[in-house]
């Protein structure tokens, strides 16, 4: 009997086996990884182009920034975004046209205060101010009218996980051992995970001005573009004026480099985080694990020599809540703390996000109760907290930080600050940027004179709108033949600046997908799609290609 049992689970074991195996084998025409805005418009558009898709998602909620507290919309041109990410922000529109929109302040009492990007644009439907559960429920709508199929929580196999044949991705694997195979895919995530895994050249941090023949790029001490900056001599040493008392946290001992070189470090990153200041909503700042009043003494400083600009970007957003942004020489960026995140381990990028974290919370902590703080900003900041109507399953925590920059890809094309100045043309637009080439500070550091400094804070507006070329959306063919990029797109540090705005990388994820659904029609490489075909795809879906001046009068 024990001799037929084990002959019959013999006999059954290898069809057990492959029928575990098939419950974590997916397949689809187009595999998007990521969960960003650009992650679900691109998915969204292979679906309407009547192709399979699944977006393999390491975030459990959908729309990354969009969705994660950045409200306050970095649209620059209104007039060139166009196709998904304008319906986007014309659900966002209809939600708020709505009076049940409007829990906590009538729709008539809102508005943005002359800050920049107009609320609402009547005549066109769209609104580009939100709140984060706003924009996570209109990016939840399009997975759920599309049908898409997402998995949550899945993250890939950075190692050992990419499966290469010919050049070509065939399938990847994540951590929870599902595998993923497809004809193309899109690597969406902010920090060009599935790209690097591919074997796709690219880079992190500064280029020289000379690689490009740029003049924006590199280190740039002593340009002040914004107001981020030490406006005031303020000494960086625990005790004022004397080095050999060692420095304050958080500036760098390291020389600052010869402006216009290259270095390996990135511009900062934050939470934009939503706040309310009404009582019926507000969960006060508690103090963190770890706090230390000393972390913040430069900003007592600050204070100190006369700095007054605490709520400057407290930008207000729907239903009495912000998205608050950083401002000033010391605020909510955690200046040279995320080196080292673009290549980092799963591991040491939670450990940066909890750095940041704990920061950030700090920070707030402080300037509602440390004594350093004047009097009027502890009394306003006592009025604040975070909502408990966002990010409720996280305490109102943002559950995104703000991944600025993070991996650029070296792809067939590269985006330089020549291009989005308009020094340079575009031949083949699959969509355009308006933004400022905007980055924020990439070190804080000690002048010669002994006192502290910011450095990398740039802002340069382009006098019109540009066209992003196809060319930046996909690796050299060399390196891989089925993979397009349209959030570490091929773009220097500078430009990206500029395109690394939400609505672009909506429009590029769109872009994207309609090339990947045409080079699998036409079985040929990404590099390989005939333009002609994809533009008229691309118009077609109401994308914006050129800019177009309004005449005068008109």
């Amino acid at each position: 009997m024990k001799k037929l049992v084990a002959f019959v689970f013999a006999a059954l074991f290898p069809a057990l086996l492959y029928a575990d195996i098939q419950k974590n084998d997916f397949e689809a025409d187009v595999i998007v990884y990521g969960g960003t805005s650009g992650a679900v418009t691109a998915a969204v558009q292979v679906v309407k182009q009547g192709k399979s898709v699944i977006m393999v998602s390491p975030d459990t909620h959908l729309g990354g920034l969009s969705s994660g507290g950045l409200g306050f919309t970095d649209t620059g041109n209104k007039s060139v975004i166009g196709g998904l990410a304008r319906e986007f922000y014309h659900r966002v529109y209809l939600h708020y046209d709505k009076p049940a929109a409007w829990q906590w302040q009538k729709k008539e009492e809102y508005g943005n205060k002359g800050q920049g990007t107009p609320a609402m644009d009547g005549a066109d439907r769209t609104m580009w101010i939100f709140e984060p559960k706003v924009a996570e429920r209109v990016f939840e709508d399009f997975v759920k009218e599309n049908n898409l199929k997402v998995y949550r929580n899945e993250w890939l196999d950075r190692e050992k996980g990419v499966k290469m044949e010919g050049g070509r991705i065939v399938s990847f694997k994540t951590l929870s051992g599902k595998t993923f195979k497809g004809k193309m895919f899109i690597d969406a995530t902010y920090e060009g995970d599935l790209m690097a895994s591919a074997g796709v050249k690219y880079h992190v941090g500064r280029e020289a001005n000379s690689v490009y023949n740029e003049e924006w790029n590199g280190i740039q001490a002593g340009v002040f573009q914004h107001g981020h900056y030490f406006k005031k001599n303020v000494s960086p040493y625990k005790i004022e004026g004397d080095p050999k008392s060692g420095l304050l946290p958080y500036v760098s001992a390291e020389p600052i480099g010869k402006n216009g070189d290259g270095d390996n470090k990135i511009q900062a990153y934050c939470f934009r985080m939503c706040l309310s200041a009404n009582p019926d909503n507000r969960i006060p700042f508690a103090k963190p694990e770890g706090y230390d009043p000393a972390k913040y003494e430069l900003l007592a400083r600050v204070y100190k020599a006369g700095w007054s600009e605490t709520f400057d970007k407290y930008d207000p957003i729907p239903n009495k809540k912000t998205d608050t942004n950083n401002h000033g020489p010391f605020s909510t960026d955690f200046i040279g703390q995320n080196y080292d995140y673009p290549d980092a381990t799963y591991e040491r990028r939670k450990q940066i996000i909890k750095e940041h974290e704990l920061y950030q919370k700090g920070l707030m902590y402080y300037l509602t109760n440390d004594k350093n703080v004047p009097d009027s900003v502890r009394a306003e900041m006592a009025k604040w907290g975070l909502p408990k109507d966002e990010f409720k399953d996280n305490g109102g925590w943002p559950h995104q930080i703000y991944v600025r920059e993070a991996r650029r890809m070296i792809g067939q094309e590269v985006m330089t600050e020549n291009e989005t100045l308009g020094k340079k043309a575009v031949n083949q637009s699959v969509g355009m940027g308006s933004y400022s080439l905007d980055a924020h500070n990439a070190q804080r550091y000690v002048k010669e004179d002994g006192f502290v400094q910011n450095e990398g804070d740039i802002g340069v507006h382009p006098k019109v709108p540009y066209a992003i070329s196809y060319g930046s959306l996909v690796p050299k063919k060399a390196e891989c033949e089925n993979l397009l990029v349209p959030v570490c797109l091929s773009s220097t540090h500078i430009a990206f600046g500029s395109i690394r705005m939400e609505p672009v990388f909506m429009i590029l994820g769109q872009s994207a997908a309609s090339a990947a659904v045409l080079a699998i029609d036409k079985k040929v490489a990404v590099q390989d799609v005939d333009y002609a075909q994809l533009r008229a795809q691309l118009l077609k879906d109401k994308q914006r290609l050129e800019y177009v001046a309004p005449q005068a009068g008109k």
